[in-house]
């Protein structure tokens, strides 16, 4: 018999480390969804920023609009600041993330004004122009893939049964925006997606190729941006393999298309 795995949810992050987007819809792409984790805040030498050392980039919430991202702050919605789908400067910039080294753009300096002000420091948007291809590590890369301005990997598949286990550990439930995954699924056992390799969602197939280790970002509330002790506290007490925490899937697209909250996950193998 087979288990019925329904999508339940779909997020984009299109501005590293700020607030996620739910889609109904999604276009897969070979570094990720679209939109996904395209852009990126830097501080002035090129190092990428995210809420694990700068904890209010959670209160920075991104929004989609017709024409270009909306951005705002969650305690002053009414300050808007747009920024239009293709705008990039002639400036580009050597940007590090991780282990990589990658060219991107500055989209606008009049826009670092407004960032480097809720961040309280220096900072620069860039966006990942077309032209930069940063690699999948080859240790988990299918077909050579490229991947976005994520940490490491295009995708994240998480199930909600496995948050539900983990919430019926926890004294204080935590939603599943601390984990940031890109697909969320309804059905089956807790962890089942531990043990998936290849699937199909509506007509996009996907590797799952590694589980993804947890760091101090899921302990800061999203609406917030206070950071505490859990979830990853009780995580490590029974998800710790070698001396990491894992929780949720990564996977590379095998296809390009478009899924569908509503739509079944096949697991091919």
């Amino acid at each position: 018999m087979h288990e019925n795995f329904i999508i339940q949810d779909l997020f984009i992050y299109p501005i590293k480390s700020l607030g996620g987007i739910r889609l109904n819809e999604a276009k897969v792409e070979e570094r990720g969804f679209q939109f996904d984790r395209r852009w990126m805040l830097v501080d002035p030498q090129g190092l990428f920023l995210t809420q694990r050392t700068h904890t209010q980039m959670a209160l920075l919430q991104v929004e989609l609009g017709e024409t270009g991202l909306i951005v705002f702050d969650k305690s002053n919605p009414q300050e808007i600041l747009q920024i239009p789908y293709q705008q990039i400067s002639d400036q580009e910039i050597e940007v590090e993330i991780w282990d990589d080294k990658v060219i991107g753009n500055i989209v606008d300096p009049s826009l670092d004004t407004w960032f480097s002000e809720k961040l309280g420091m220096p900072c620069h948007l860039v966006k990942m122009p077309e032209s930069t291809h940063r690699k999948v590590s080859p240790k988990y890369a299918v077909n050579d893939e490229s991947v976005s301005f994520a940490d490491g990997m295009p995708y994240l598949i998480l199930g909600q049964e496995s948050l539900n286990d983990l919430n019926s550990r926890l004294e204080k439930p935590v939603p599943m925006d601390r984990f940031r995954p890109n697909i969320v699924f309804s059905g089956g056992q807790s962890y089942v997606e531990d043990s998936w390799k290849k699937i199909r969602i509506g007509g996009v197939k996907f590797q799952v190729v590694k589980p993804c280790a947890r760091c101090v970002l899921t302990t800061i509330d999203q609406e917030t941006g206070f950071q505490g002790k859990e979830p990853l506290k009780t995580l490590a007490g029974y998800r710790t393999i070698g001396n990491k925490v894992f929780f949720a899937q990564n996977m590379v697209a095998l296809e390009t298309g478009t899924i569908k909250i509503g739509d079944q996950i096949i697991v091919e193998s």
